[in-house]
């Protein structure tokens, strides 16, 4: 029986850019990577009124649940990954007085991700309990083994968007391992950390389908489809939450068809962070052009509303 409690709390699949996470296993409460954001641009348009909404509960949402962690994890230096500099509120709420895990800032970084690190010491170090750089790391908080990956790269080996940790958090039979911005763990370094540490449930990047034929080849994705296929298979995991990049397509499952139909094969459950609540997805940034013509009404306070008693903190 599976008795950590896996909360996804602010993700793409509810309109903005995160992959926010709570996880309380055993006696010990963690909240991974406490950030949100919206796309700056689509279509040529700004965030809607719908998607500045969904921001504003997302981020009450993200720093009510902070407050309750013991152990803050931060796995890159993207801003929908932990808070903005100037959000003083926000730092306090996810970081005062905890023991913050947080991805290398000096080391196997790019040049943003050092500049962005170093912002986020000088915010965060006089407001932590401690900070620890985790990349490659173990640690043992509590009775609860938490171990962090390598730096993988953040999508294709040698990406210009630089390079993430993973973590995973293992308790007697229970394991759950979470995969940051990995893109369907294109990196295949970040397929073999997966399937060394076999987890029984997980959360994993997807690939962002949006820029395929653009951004990025046909080919690209079809070797990350593969490494995504066999962490499913070789995995334990019986729950994958697969979401954040991929999320920002309306038509992503007609494009990792394959991969839903092994996973139900398999019979495991291979969903977005909304369908783990049982709701629809809310594509927000990818409705943006229709919202704001008009053509198309969404409820945001009624969706997290929704939402919020469905998670069940």
């Amino acid at each position: 029986m599976f008795e950590t409690k896996v909360l996804p709390i602010a993700y793409d699949s509810f309109g903005v850019r995160s992959m926010s996470t709570f996880v309380s296993i055993g006696g010990l409460r963690v909240q991974i990577d406490p950030g949100v954001a919206l796309g700056p641009t689509r279509y040529g348009l700004g965030p809607t009124e719908a998607e500045l909404k969904a921001l504003e509960l997302s981020r009450g949402k993200i720093m009510e649940v902070s407050r309750e962690a013991d152990v803050s994890i931060v796995t890159h230096y993207h801003y929908d990954h932990h808070p903005f500099p100037d959000d003083e509120e926000m730092y306090r709420s996810c970081f005062e007085g905890k023991l913050v895990l947080a991805k290398d800032r000096t080391k196997n970084i790019n040049y943003s991700g050092k500049k962005r690190g170093a912002i986020f010491e000088s915010k965060a170090k006089g407001l932590a309990g401690e900070i620890e750089w985790a990349d490659d790391r173990d640690f043992e908080v509590k009775g609860v083994h938490i171990s962090f990956s390598p730096a993988v790269w953040h999508g294709e080996v040698g990406s210009k968007v630089g390079t993430v940790v993973m973590a995973y958090l293992e308790r007697g039979k229970d394991s759950f391992l979470f995969g940051s911005d990995a893109q369907n763990l294109a990196d295949p370094a970040a397929l073999r950390w997966v399937l060394e540490k076999d987890p029984k449930f997980m959360i994993l990047d997807g690939y962002p389908t949006i820029f395929l034929g653009w951004r990025m080849s046909r080919e690209s994705f079809d070797r990350s489809k593969e490494n995504l296929k066999r962490a499913i298979e070789e995995t334990r995991a019986k729950t994958i939450i697969l979401d954040h990049h991929i999320l920002r397509d309306v038509k992503y499952r007609e494009k990792v068809e394959d991969v839903l139909e092994l996973a139900e094969d398999l019979k495991k459950k291979l969903v977005s962070a909304a369908e783990f609540y049982g709701l629809e997805n809310f594509f927000l940034e990818a409705w943006r052009r229709d919202i704001a013509r008009g053509e198309k009404k969404v409820d945001v306070e009624g969706y997290f509303s929704e939402l919020f008693r469905a998670m069940k903190i």
